[in-house]
């Protein structure tokens, strides 16, 4: 039997995949946020991303419940709201912005997936904070795409190019 073929996603993410505080991670530390471009480079006004993170320390346990949400609004079930998961997940704007609130990493990395209109499969890449022995095996001309730049003291941008020329370095981990 062969398997099931893909389809596109999207646009789908209106009513409970994005939920009110999604962006928030951790309150008290850095500020990230960017924009998702198209191949032409006209901003995705409905993709939505989530991310995955460590905590201050690298630890990658999180917390458990992090994902317990109730269906129809959002509101956090089960724990505190404050307890750090690792987890977060947005939609862009109708500008194709996003933002999220959390603590630097202690790995130097934020783990980011991509689901947007047209995707047969989503996407992942990382937002890196400084340099990393991974990027070292990315070619020199990409390794920028993988990069947060920063604006101002706790203050980070990090757009997503799904296509062309600034194309993101996206990984495989098939």
């Amino acid at each position: 039997m062969n398997p099931t073929p893909s389809q596109t996603v999207g646009p789908f993410y209106g009513y409970a995949l994005p939920f009110p505080g999604g962006g928030d991670i951790a309150l008290g530390g850095i500020a990230v946020h960017g924009y998702v471009y198209d191949g032409a480079g006209d901003p995705v006004p409905d993709a939505l991303l989530e991310f995955w993170q460590a905590d201050e320390n690298g630890e990658l346990r999180g917390a458990p419940g992090s994902l317990r949400r109730d269906p129809t609004n959002g509101a956090v079930l089960g724990r505190n709201g404050v307890v750090f998961t690792g987890f977060g997940r947005v939609g862009t704007d109708q500008d194709g912005h996003w933002a999220l609130r959390t603590v630097r990493p202690g790995n130097g990395y934020i783990s980011v997936c991509v689901f947007a209109r047209g995707l047969l499969h989503h996407l992942y890449t990382r937002i890196y904070f400084g340099q990393d022995p991974f990027l070292d095996s990315v070619p020199a001309e990409r390794r920028h795409t993988l990069l947060a730049e920063q604006e101002r003291d706790g203050v980070y941008r990090f757009d997503i190019h799904l296509q062309g020329e600034k194309e993101t370095v996206f990984l495989d981990f098939g």
